[in-house]
């Protein structure tokens, strides 16, 4: 049997079923009831069973209760309702979690390993100024989903995809061009599209002032000429890039590759892609354009795809750019972008699946977050200085620190708008949860500086432990191997931010309620024992979230 009290059951409950019907499979589910007085776990097998079997749900759940092996971890089941059956497990079934913990260590809750390479882009913002916290919720999102696919067992790659092609990094190389000939945004000449923002004087000032930005693998020296357009435009892009990635740097993000849009015009791939769209017979030619037909693959209406300009319409390079990804060996791709990018969606599914290159439909998976709204004093507050426009996400880092920008951005689902109060985030308060989660780790640590060894060891006898705050903890810590997985499977980094601050609840109401250090050896070893798993579950669970541990506040 496992030695999870979940999977336990779960095979007690198998074992049962082949002897109660042995050409019957089911899907067994157990569930913790809401109220603690109708057991540790629920299962509804009995009213599934009901209508192959064709009795009452209710006798049928008696049968199953006597073809139970027995086990050491039971203490009882009895029926309710309709037909489900309540299982009361053990004391000893319900601590031992705290061992297992202990024996874990930084692996508990990981997964075994998954199939297959993961792909995961995201942030890829636009190199035409510093990232806003839009794309700091993108950052913290898809780095969080990352990290939380990793502990599930899979073999991820972090990509960046910048765009650098096209109408707006034409109006960033206008933009740093005019300042650098001292025209500023007040001026009758300057482009109602042109970029306002102090980072535009700071770029300009660079180029003639002849600096050379690195920019990952690329050296870009300026030449300090402001009528070479082209000279500016490929400064300015490597001095952005440069700025977003110092961003992503002090936000604790990296990534494993980064992709130009503009090499997918330079080596040919959005050519040979549309040649492909062609040659398969999707695409026509109407006023002047060439048409995609997308309707074909579950669009509401054919899209264009080269306009009649000659210019490509902008998800034709994400088409070619996804077919690469495909080649490129993984076979699941995550996209996490703004809410913004949901039009497109639709399109780069429907081109890849025009192209009949062996992609499965629904492939790519996306990952939308809604918009942020930053408040301070209940106001919101809408610009930096620096961008001109809109608030930075250097700004939120340098205002309330990494941790609590991490947090903050990621402890609601994406698809959910997001408040971030700045006031909340500052505060050193049981209502922010970045402090009161950390502070749950302060506390375990403060106390077994006390106490270095004592329930460190291995074979720690828990059987002290019972009161019900204790046992509630231990049902928590219980949670959290499943917690990960579901996260990942459901592209939720959010479950675990929620999950730490239920878990810190529990501790914190233990913690009050209950002496760690009593006089009692016995029971003073086994409550430090589950202290110490309590402080092991949230440094995992901390770093999926890529916020610290600190053991003093």
């Amino acid at each position: 049997m496992s030695n999870d009290p979940k999977s336990h059951l779960a095979g007690l409950l198998q074992h049962a079923l082949t002897r109660l019907a042995p050409d019957v499979s089911a899907d067994i589910q157990l569930e913790r009831p809401r109220q603690a007085s109708h057991g540790d776990f629920a299962t509804n097998l009995a009213m599934q069973l009901a209508r192959v079997l064709k009795d009452n749900p209710r006798q049928i759940a008696e049968r199953l209760i006597s073809l139970l092996p027995a086990s050491e971890w039971l203490a009882g089941a009895e029926i309710a309702g309709a037909g489900f059956i309540n299982f009361t497990l053990t004391t000893a079934a319900k601590t031992r979690v705290v061992a297992d913990i202990l024996a874990a260590g930084t692996a508990w809750g990981r997964g075994s390993a998954k199939p297959g390479r993961v792909q995961v882009e995201f942030v890829s913002a636009n190199p035409t100024g510093p990232l806003h916290v839009g794309h700091g919720r993108g950052a913290a999102v898809g780095d969080c989903l990352c990290r939380l696919l990793e502990v599930a067992g899979w073999d991820v790659t972090r990509e960046f995809y910048y765009n650098d092609a096209g109408a707006q990094i034409d109006n960033l190389t206008r933009s740093v061009q005019l300042r650098a000939r001292g025209v500023t945004p007040d001026d009758p000449a300057w482009p109602e599209d042109g970029y306002r923002g102090d980072y535009i004087i700071d770029v300009a000032r660079a180029f003639l002032a002849r600096e050379t930005v690195a920019a990952d693998d690329q050296h870009v020296t300026a030449n300090g000429d402001p009528a070479d357009t082209e000279a500016i435009r490929h400064f300015a892009v490597a001095y952005l890039r440069r700025e977003q990635d110092q961003d992503l740097k002090a936000f604790g993000v990296k990534f494993d590759v980064f992709s130009l849009e503009s090499a997918l015009y330079a080596d040919g791939r959005v050519e040979a892609a549309v040649r492909a769209l062609v040659d398969k017979g999707h695409t026509y030619e109407q006023d002047g354009a060439l048409w995609l037909r997308t309707t074909a693959f579950g669009d509401d209406k054919d899209r264009v795809m080269r306009k009649q300009d000659g210019g490509y319409t902008y998800f034709v390079p994400d088409v070619a750019y996804h077919l690469d990804k495909w080649r490129r060996g993984f076979t699941r791709v995550i996209n996490e972008q703004g809410a913004d990018h949901h039009s497109t969606v639709t399109r780069v599914r429907a081109g890849l699946q025009a192209l009949d290159a062996g992609i499965p439909v629904g492939w790519p998976e996306y990952v939308l977050h809604q918009m942020v709204m930053v408040v301070r004093n209940g106001e919101e507050v809408k610009i930096s200085k620096r961008a001109g426009s809109y608030v930075t996400l250097r700004d939120l880092i340098e205002e309330v620190g990494r941790d609590a920008t991490r947090y903050f951005l990621v402890a609601r689902s994406p698809d959910s708008q997001l408040v971030f109060d700045i006031d909340l985030a500052l505060s050193r308060s049981n209502e922010n949860p970045v402090y009161y989660i950390q502070y749950a780790h302060a506390r375990i640590s403060s106390v077994l500086q006390q106490c270095p060894d004592d329930g460190d060891a291995g074979g720690v006898d828990l059987a002290p432990l019972g009161s019900e705050k204790e046992l509630a903890l231990c049902a928590r810590l219980g949670e959290y191997p499943a917690l990960v997985e579901n996260a990942a499977s459901e592209h939720a980094p959010h479950l675990v931010a929620g999950y730490l601050k239920d878990l810190a609840a529990d501790f914190h109401a233990w913690y009050n309620a209950d002496r760690l250090l009593e006089d009692d050896a016995a029971l003073r070893t086994a409550r430090l024992a589950l202290a110490r798993a309590v402080r092991q579950t949230l440094v995992n669970g901390l770093d999926i979230l890529g916020v610290s541990a600190p053991e003093t506040m």
